[in-house]
């Protein structure tokens, strides 16, 4: 592995997890880059979700296909910097409920389940930072629950460009229109609420 990737894999799951560098070392052969382009898939519905990655470059979108309906209900995004990967596909193997789809060009560092329990099981770092990592994406998890109980579209929308800033020049409205469960107009009159009240 190249040195910036090292240095990126570093960035990332080091303050994640409190790992070392000789941490990141014992785990670099089983690391992999892949790339993806705009429109291909990370994982796809009905399909066992085999890797855990992170996104080096390219945001992605986890969507749902109803097939009764044909319609598709986007639940997350994921962006630089952040794990990517259905996660109860991943740690109980059995087929995933969802799309996971490269809206750009994308680039992923990836590593393969078996790889990563060998690591759990054989080095208590990394399997602290299992433990995290499963922490981390219930939170996630229910986070987006509890927005879309709780919260109103437009603070939905708040959230998602704090966690995405640049996300608006970068997919169509109606990706983000339906991960907040409105229609395009719906999210044309918060754009322009948001910035009537910035200008005031």
């Amino acid at each position: 592995m190249d040195k910036d990737l090292v240095n990126f894999l570093q960035d990332i799951v080091m303050p994640f997890a409190g790992l070392t560098e000789a941490d990141v070392t014992i785990s670099l052969p089983f690391w992999r880059r892949r790339t993806i382009a705009a429109g291909n898939f990370y994982n796809k519905q009905n399909v066992v979700c085999k890797d855990l990655g992170i996104v080096i470059k390219g945001i992605f979108r986890v969507y749902y296909y109803d097939p009764q309906t044909a319609e598709e209900k986007n639940i997350f995004f994921f962006s630089e910097g952040q794990f990517i990967v259905s996660f109860r596909s991943f740690i109980y193997q059995y087929p995933c409920n969802y799309y996971i789809e490269a809206l750009e060009d994308a680039e992923i560092l990836y590593i393969p389940y078996q790889e990563l329990q060998n690591l759990y099981q054989n080095h208590q770092s990394w399997e602290h930072f299992g433990r995290i990592l499963a922490e981390h994406f219930f939170n996630h998890s229910q986070g987006r629950t509890e927005e879309l109980l709780f919260l109103s579209h437009e603070e939905r929308y708040r959230n998602l460009l704090a966690e995405h800033p640049n996300i608006l020049q970068r997919i169509a409205s109606f990706h983000i229109a339906s991960f907040l469960g409105i229609k395009n107009p719906s999210l044309s009159r918060i754009k322009k609420r948001i910035q009537d009240n910035n200008e005031n």
